[in-house]
């Protein structure tokens, strides 16, 4: 067995950064920029109001009085300036016209025909927004990243309409074993339906993949290798079940009798030892374990960071956090437990009672991966330890 890091490492030395392609800023959603993006102008382009009032010059006190002399809008800018004793109606988002040095909101002056008065006390804020507060023509945003909504509608203001993004990876998904049936269908009464690869789907997509779920591959070679042809194309092609040294599991040898080398076998965790790792062609090859919560911890883990690091995001492992612990832990074994536990104030980390591999429901509970080191001592209530949330 090898360790959680070193797996990982040999994952990343498998894993090559994917192309780009040019995409509309519409269909940016979740896709990781490659090319940084510079603004094409100022924002706000024009010194502009930040309240709906009257523009004038100068200074502003109470019982002062100012002649209107016209109105400017959002996108209709007062074509004149202002002078001393003078005052614009303005609208929230109007540009501030040549002259003028300050907005007194309507709340504060009263008006009679066109000469308003300062009814209140202004005070110190000018409530205009100078040109280029937010940003200038010229800077820019940096790559690689994934583009959130935030991040769309800053280059939607940077006047960016295309951008550069990695391509995204196709991801096969192939659940193995005669035991299975996929939903819908009628299991007999030594089998169960098939479940993880539906979480693994859900999971490269969120990651930015394009993921397929195939056929399930029976218990023999030639079913086993006929799924395999189908996975022609794909970047990553995951395997689930079948990667351990049973008379049933199949993937290694069919895998390697089509060409993979294997980087690794068997890892040194909870859950999902027996994890394997290599190359098919031009896809890196992930084989997973077939207990539920086993292979999608596998996915978490091995899966997301090889497509992210295909997108060009790097080769990091899933970020980790510390929290307090509620309850005290035995000291751990050989290998590094992922338990499934869930997160409370402050923030504080909870074991959940029943860390069985099989039992995707404890999961469905869990928002975090609690992380107890191979070897680790017992710990105590109140012990800061890490976790990866979900």
């Amino acid at each position: 067995m090898i360790a959680v890091e070193e797996a990982l490492a040999r994952v990343f030395d498998l894993v090559t950064p994917l192309g780009t392609e040019e995409i509309a800023l519409k269909d940016g959603a979740g896709r990781v920029l490659r090319g940084a993006v510079r603004a094409a102008r100022d924002q706000p382009p024009f010194a502009a109001s930040a309240m709906d009032g009257y523009a004038i010059r100068g200074a502003a006190q109470k019982g002062m009085q100012f002649q209107v002399i016209g109105s400017a809008g959002a996108g209709h800018g007062f074509d004149g300036a202002v002078a001393e004793g003078q005052a614009l109606r303005i609208f929230t988002g109007a540009p501030v016209p040549e002259g003028a040095s300050r907005v007194i909101m309507q709340e504060d002056v009263t008006r009679e025909g066109d000469v308003i008065t300062i009814a209140g006390v202004p005070g110190s804020a000018t409530h205009i927004r100078p040109q280029g507060g937010d940003f200038r023509a010229g800077d820019q945003i940096s790559a690689p990243r994934r583009l959130r909504a935030t991040e769309l509608a800053l280059l939607a203001a940077m006047n960016c309409p295309r951008l550069s993004v990695s391509a995204r990876p196709d991801v096969a998904i192939i659940a193995t074993g005669d035991e299975l049936v996929m939903p819908g269908e009628t299991p007999r009464a030594d089998q169960i339906i098939a479940s993880n690869v539906f979480a693994l789907k859900a999971m490269a997509e969120a990651e930015g993949a394009q993921a397929r779920i195939l056929p399930i591959a029976a218990d023999d070679a030639a079913s086993l290798r006929a799924v395999f042809d189908l996975a022609l194309g794909a970047d990553l092609i995951v395997t689930v079940g079948g990667a351990s040294v049973g008379d049933h599991d199949l993937v290694g040898p069919v895998s390697e009798a089509l060409g993979a080398t294997r980087a690794f076998y068997k890892v040194a965790l909870r859950p999902g030892k027996p994890l394997m790792a290599g190359r098919m062609g031009d896809a890196v090859l992930l084989g997973l374990p077939g207990n539920p919560v086993s292979s999608i911890v596998c996915g978490h883990l091995f899966m997301r960071p090889a497509l992210r690091a295909m997108q060009g995001l790097g080769a990091l492992p899933l970020p980790s956090q510390l929290a307090e612990l509620t309850c005290d832990l035995p000291a751990n074994g050989p290998r590094t437990h992922y338990m499934r536990a869930t997160l409370g104030p402050g923030p504080t980390i909870t074991p959940l009672p029943d860390q069985d591999s099989a039992l995707l429901s404890v999961l469905c509970s869990a928002d975090a991966l609690l992380i107890h080191p191979a070897g680790d001592g017992a710990r105590r209530t109140g012990e800061q330890m890490r976790y990866i949330a979900l």
